[in-house]
């Protein structure tokens, strides 16, 4: 099995996770409505945040800040993870002989 992130694991609780970023619970589970990210949860359905869900969180107040509506906030940051993902990519990629 290989190891989890230890960022992606979900370790908060909204309450927490809503003041470590400054934000109202009931933003963070519009977001979520939203499709901007998708905390974890525990078997009973409690959300649990990660450390890479703040992130997320984070990023999406400096998005707001610079005046962007949800449905932009949430293409740029399904854009950001698709140029993330391109660059993992090529990263692993052999390089060619000779150049």
């Amino acid at each position: 099995m290989a190891a989890q992130d230890p960022l992606a694991r979900g370790i908060y609780a909204i309450s927490v996770a809503a003041e470590l970023v400054g934000m109202g619970q009931q933003n963070l589970r519009l977001y979520e409505r939203r499709g901007l990210l998708e905390p974890g949860r525990t078997g009973g359905g409690t959300r649990q945040y990660s450390e890479n869900d703040l992130t997320t969180l984070r990023r999406i107040a400096d998005l707001l800040a610079d005046g962007l509506n949800l449905v932009g906030i949430r293409l740029v940051l399904e854009l950001e993870a698709e140029n993330k993902a391109l660059q993992q990519k090529l990263a692993r990629r052999p390089r060619a002989a000779g150049r």
